[in-house]
């Protein structure tokens, strides 16, 4: 299964730049809408698109395998 980190990469740019990340803000940024957001977040299982996952690397300036890792069920 795939586990999108979403929660971990807010949580470390908000103590990397000492203040609060939102799925507000990265949506404006990316023009990923804010309910697709929290299902990446907190749905196991969701599916979203390449194009959301490569909006979400460039927002936080990372790697597909910083989004999202394979784990075993």
């Amino acid at each position: 299964m795939i586990r999108f980190r979403l929660k971990e990469l807010m949580a470390d740019k908000s103590f990397t730049e000492g203040r609060r990340v939102t799925y507000e803000e990265i949506s404006a940024e990316t023009g990923i809408n804010r309910t697709t957001l929290s299902k990446i977040a907190n749905v196991k299982g969701y599916n979203t698109t390449t194009d959301n996952l490569d909006a979400l690397c460039r927002y936080f300036g990372c790697s597909v395998g910083d989004v999202a890792e394979y784990v075993e069920e």
